[in-house]
């Protein structure tokens, strides 16, 4: 057997570390890894043969310093040469699975033998030659090409374009004897979770309690008091799969069964939807941004169709107006539609000084946000509005819309309806 294959096998197993007489080579091996010794076994890969292993669980639980210390002991003793690194975003990547404090540079105790990261060529580096590349679930296309022995990707149900980028970095697992991929993430009910909890992945799963040591005492007391017996404890701290919650307008089904991945040629009509935040902090509300058209289905009943959610944070008005536009462009809308009742005709005049060459129509709500979100539900349970591709961020919000456990404003379901 290979040096690579007989370290892989090593993974972990405690069977191999003496409780009665300890030798030198397994003393230097523990000193180098105490994690080996320390994983509870939701955070120790699955014992056989595999080649996805899906580590689940409550935030904290404990799924970072899992995915980190496999990482690190494919690249010092697991033979890998080349490993993708795969988050939410570059920033994420960087500031969670590298640098952050159960990051690759901080888990290993021997200073000399710490990775090091360049940012300019987004890579972390080992002194033995192995080598992280760092990507970001926002290009999916950024994984055409390169070639890998191993990967670790972390928070895979809130990945903007989850399946296209899982898909393209399953093409590129190819080198080695046996190429493997460690996934970390708190649950959410997107098509890429359920798929590989379907059969695709071997799964380990850990709720946030069973970390409790490692976290600040009282922590998992007070969010469990906070949150018990709502659905989002059940998925953020028990780390439950949780399909739809009680009391939602939407549901994944509805969603997911009416899901088309190409737009149509042409629509009846084609619009961006703007909700615009009243202030521009990083801790306003978001500026809901929504691309859909509808066209005539067989029966002659319009059907529509979500094209894309640009919703996003913390922009001045000029920054999220110039967005809107820039998409109304990218999807050939006709026009802008705009709830004016926070800025009124004032909104005109912030489209117009980025450049709007389209015509702004201005709305005024005049129902509550669950009266204008239910005849827009009813249309999604007649199977009469399609999502093009997915949109996690939006779909996440509209399936605990109008629950309990729905915390802060619904800025994309504003948008959408």
């Amino acid at each position: 057997m290979s040096n690579c294959a007989a370290t892989r096998n090593l993974w972990w197993d405690r069977r191999l570390i003496s409780r009665t007489q300890i030798s030198q080579a397994q003393l230097r091996l523990l000193r180098r890894f105490p994690f080996l010794c320390l994983a509870r076994p939701a955070q120790r890969p699955p014992r056989g043969p595999w080649r996805t292993w899906l580590f689940i669980g409550g935030r904290g639980a404990g799924k970072t310093r899992a995915g980190a210390e496999w990482t690190r002991f494919a690249a010092v003793l697991g033979g890998c040469h080349r490993i993708a690194l795969v988050g939410p975003t570059l920033g994420d990547v960087r500031e969670v699975m590298i640098e952050g404090p159960s990051g690759l540079r901080w888990i290993e105790p021997d200073p000399a033998a710490r990775p090091q990261y360049s940012v300019s060529r987004r890579r972390l580096e080992w002194p033995n030659g192995a080598v992280g590349l760092v990507f970001s679930a926002e290009d999916p296309d950024s994984l055409r090409g390169p070639q890998f022995d191993a990967a670790w990707c972390d928070e895979i149900a809130v990945w903007a374009q989850g399946e296209t980028v899982w898909n393209n970095l399953q093409f590129g697992l190819r080198l080695g004897e046996a190429p493997r991929c460690v996934a970390t993430t708190t649950p959410r009910p997107v098509p890429l979770v359920k798929r590989l909890m379907g059969g695709e992945a071997m799964v380990t799963h850990s709720a946030t309690r069973d970390n409790a040591a490692h976290l600040a005492a009282g922590f998992v007391d007070s969010v469990e008091a906070a949150y018990a017996g709502t659905a989002l404890a059940r998925q953020e701290l028990m780390g439950e799969l949780i399909e739809d919650v009680e009391g939602a307008l939407w549901t994944r089904k509805s969603i997911d069964d009416n899901r088309i991945f190409t737009p149509p040629s042409d629509f009846d009509d084609l619009i961006v939807a703007v909700d615009p935040p009243t202030t521009s902090h990083r801790s306003s509300d978001a500026c809901g941004i929504i691309a859909a058209g509808t066209r005539a289905a067989p029966d002659m009943r319009a059907h529509g169709f979500v094209l894309a959610d640009a919703t996003a944070r913390g922009l001045t008005p000029s920054d999220w107006a110039a967005r809107a536009v820039r998409l109304a462009h990218d999807c050939g809308a006709s026009r802008l539609v705009a709830e004016a009742n926070q800025g009124g005709e004032m909104l005109r005049t912030v489209f117009d000084s980025v450049g709007c060459e389209i015509p702004v129509e201005l709305v005024h709500a005049r129902l509550g946000k669950r009266a204008r979100a239910v005849p827009v539900a009813a249309l999604y349970a007649q199977n009469r509005i399609s999502h093009v591709g997915e949109m996690n961020a939006l779909e996440d919000e509209m399936c605990r819309f109008g629950t309990d456990g729905f915390v802060g404003s619904p800025d994309r379901v504003d948008a959408l309806v």
